[in-house]
């Protein structure tokens, strides 16, 4: 039984996407649009921004910095008073790979005011909205976007994985207090996605998707009424298996992974 009510069709829905200027929230607001959804667009880029609503008319951006918490407010206030809101999407991420041999505070604050203050102050802007819309009989949805990185510690992903892992526990809760409320929750658990943040990446990526593949994975999550979406699932399976293996043996296998 479906977690949350099945979104399938998209028709006149009002979603706001909070980190769409590139990659995964772009691409997730494109194939919206094309469903018929009036999407709103949100990014410190502006240049971005508007390239996005000239390709997708009757689109619309909202130029946010969502370390911002005044500006996050007022943003969100404006946008549901001119309409409920049915889905409000945190895509918006922070990524430089990290080790503790070279640990910088700036940068880690940095990954933690993006990654997970940000949607805290979307949140805070954003709920007692959609509870008011759960009462008048809509079902609205939130979603953020986490990462598999949250699952288990991982190598280089000393700045990184922490704010995801904080993301996943924070979704669970928020499912806990609002679904009985009549508002959906999901959480999403990418693997690797062609992005511009995963092209700092060193390394050869199992599974890469591009932005459309996972965009097309996330609607099919909110067409199902996942709670968590999870892909590519062939890899994504692989290392849920992981995370119930003891310490020593998943220490012993991501070092092992490393060496070869």
């Amino acid at each position: 039984m479906p977690l949350n009510p099945a979104i399938t069709d998209w028709r006149g829905k009002r979603v706001w996407l909070v980190g769409a200027s590139s990659g995964i929230g772009r691409a997730v607001a494109a194939q919206l649009h094309a469903q018929g959804a009036q999407v709103i667009v949100s990014a410190r880029q502006q240049a971005l921004l508007a390239a996005f609503t000239q390709e997708h008319p009757g689109s619309q951006a909202v130029v946010l910095d969502v370390t911002d918490a005044q500006a996050v407010q007022q943003a969100a206030a404006r946008l549901q008073a001119e309409s409920p809101l049915d889905l409000v999407c945190y895509c918006a991420g922070h990524y430089t790979p990290m080790r503790a041999d070279a640990l910088a505070l700036p940068e880690l604050l940095r990954h933690q005011q993006v990654n997970l203050t940000g949607a805290l102050h979307v949140l805070a802007a954003v709920v007692p909205g959609l509870l008011a819309s759960a009462r008048a009989g809509r079902s609205p949805h939130l979603s953020l976007v986490a990462s598999v990185a949250g699952w288990r510690g991982l190598p280089k992903s000393l700045a990184y994985g922490p704010t995801k892992a904080a993301l996943i526990n924070l979704a669970e809760t928020l499912f806990l207090d609002l679904r009985p409320l009549g508002v959906g929750v999901s959480v999403v658990n990418p693997g690797f996605v062609d992005t511009p943040l995963t092209r700092q990446n060193d390394f050869a990526m199992p599974a890469l998707l591009s932005p459309q593949q996972a965009a097309q994975a996330m609607l099919r999550g909110w067409a199902r009424g996942d709670f968590e979406l999870h892909f590519p699932r062939r890899f994504t399976l692989w290392l849920k298996l992981l995370r119930v293996l003891p310490y020593r043996w998943y220490f012993a296998l991501v070092r092992r992974a490393q060496r070869d």
